[in-house]
């Protein structure tokens, strides 16, 4: 297995991926919605730490996100069960389907 050598913001993967940046830390709050390992934590100083995502991370969520977005019945199906902030889900339902 290669080593990893690149991780992502979650800033940059809301960039790349041109998703709500509060959206995905909801998702991967829970390191088992992406596979074992592409969720890390980088610490940055005593008690802080930042969520980074691995390369196949961000594919995997990106897979995920646009089989979500398949219909408006799914995507709201998704967002109820991966965002629990319902200010956040409405804000993206607001922005509508890509």
């Amino acid at each position: 297995m290669a080593s990893i050598t690149q991780f992502y913001t979650i800033d940059e993967v809301a960039r790349m991926l041109g998703e709500d940046p509060e959206m995905l830390e909801e998702i991967v709050r829970n390191d088992d919605n992406l596979s074992y390992g592409n969720i890390v934590s980088v610490y940055t100083g005593t008690d802080e730490a930042i969520t980074a995502i691995t390369g196949h991370g961000v594919e995997e969520l990106r897979e995920m996100i646009l089989d979500a977005r398949r219909s408006t019945k799914e995507w709201n199906s998704f967002l109820e069960d991966f965002v629990s902030d319902p200010d956040i889900i409405a804000r993206v339902k607001n922005k509508g389907p890509r």
